[in-house]
């Protein structure tokens, strides 16, 4: 394949979503979009559609034998030493204690619930789609449970409540995250069905794109419009505010988040995989690692820093010049990975 095609490979895959965000600015920008629309539209995408979406893509696994564990492994593995090695240099380089933990969250926490499963969509199809849904059941929880250590464990105000108390309530959060039971009522029916007797022709006695076709389609139709919703409400929440006396954390923030930690981590999965008999992963495992590890950092990460105490403006900012970097930093990954037939 020649560099246009590759070329054309990237921007075939990644346009749809930056013109979706764009989109959403320019309708905020003209008015057109209210805040309260994007407010609400916010909450229906995380509650309702995203949610679908999750369990209509864990639901379409075959069954958990179809599930690269190692993958999920990988993953998990490269999450954590995202999150140790950028505690370390929060620790050594940051001096506000409120502006740590967010550097720290933007580190190793991607928006991979929005930008990254449709971009995972984008890049693999179904294939692509499948692995970076069940991923989601593993990685969510761990960024939440990750996100109010990284919050909390700088916070050396007066008005911190306990670690302990802040871990109980995060779990309870991630038990009650719609975007997690999602994806656990799907591992559940995929095990149910995965369990029930086959009939003399091969055939499961119960499904519910066949006896519950009305159910079975009302999911699919709201996971079908969760991720350009999605995309469209986070071009309206851009709100470039003035940078000034913040340009340090920004970039101590978003270039791990864009560039020092995507490279490593798919860069050691390209390597370990082409020359080591530890991992061995295909073209279909690239568009997850991808919407992982390369997504910008999630927007709801703002949001949980102002109520957890530390720095919001920040954490708003991070958002904002992840998000546009990505951009570049995405189309990259994807044209260097595409000119080794790796996706």
């Amino acid at each position: 394949m020649n560099i246009l095609d590759t070329f054309k490979f990237a921007l075939d895959a990644i346009l749809p979503i930056i013109l979706l965000i764009v989109l959403g600015y320019i309708l905020k920008r003209i008015h057109f979009l209210k805040e309260g629309f994007l407010k609400v539209g916010n909450a229906f995408v995380y509650k309702v559609c995203l949610p679908c979406l999750l369990f209509y893509n864990v639901y379409s696994i075959d069954s958990f034998s179809s599930i690269d564990w190692s993958v999920v492994l990988y993953s998990e593995i490269f999450i954590l030493l995202a999150f140790l090695i950028g505690a370390i240099c929060c620790k050594l380089f940051m001096k506000d204690p409120k502006q740590k933990g967010v550097v720290l969250q933007c580190i190793f926490r991607s928006n991979y619930a929005i930008i990254g499963i449709s971009l995972a969509q984008a890049l693999g199809g179904s294939s692509g789609l499948m692995i970076a849904s069940v991923l989601s059941a593993f990685s969510i929880p761990t960024f939440n449970i990750l996100a109010v250590l990284a919050l909390t464990m700088y916070n050396t105000g007066e008005e911190k409540e306990p670690l302990s108390k802040h871990i109980l309530k995060t779990l309870k959060g991630v038990a009650t995250n719609p975007l997690i039971i999602g994806v656990v009522i799907g591992l559940i029916v995929v095990a149910i069905r995965y369990a029930i007797p086959v009939n003399a022709d091969g055939e499961i006695a119960f499904s519910l794109e066949r006896d519950c076709v009305f159910f079975f389609k009302a999911i699919k139709d709201l996971g079908t419009i969760a991720s350009p919703l999605a995309l469209i409400v986070l071009g309206g929440t851009f709100d470039f505010a003035a940078i000034k006396g913040m340009i340090k954390p920004i970039l101590g923030g978003t270039l791990p988040r864009v560039i020092f930690v995507p490279l490593i981590a798919i860069g050691s999965a390209v390597l370990l995989s082409k020359y080591t008999s530890i991992i061995n992963f295909g073209p279909e495992v690239y568009p997850a690692l991808i919407a992982l590890f390369g997504s910008p950092v999630a927007v709801s990460s703002a949001i949980m820093a102002e109520q957890m105490g530390n720095d919001g403006k920040l954490a708003s900012q991070l958002v904002v010049w992840t998000s546009l970097l990505s951009i570049f930093t995405i189309f990259i990954t994807v044209v260097l990975l595409r000119s080794m037939s790796l996706l």
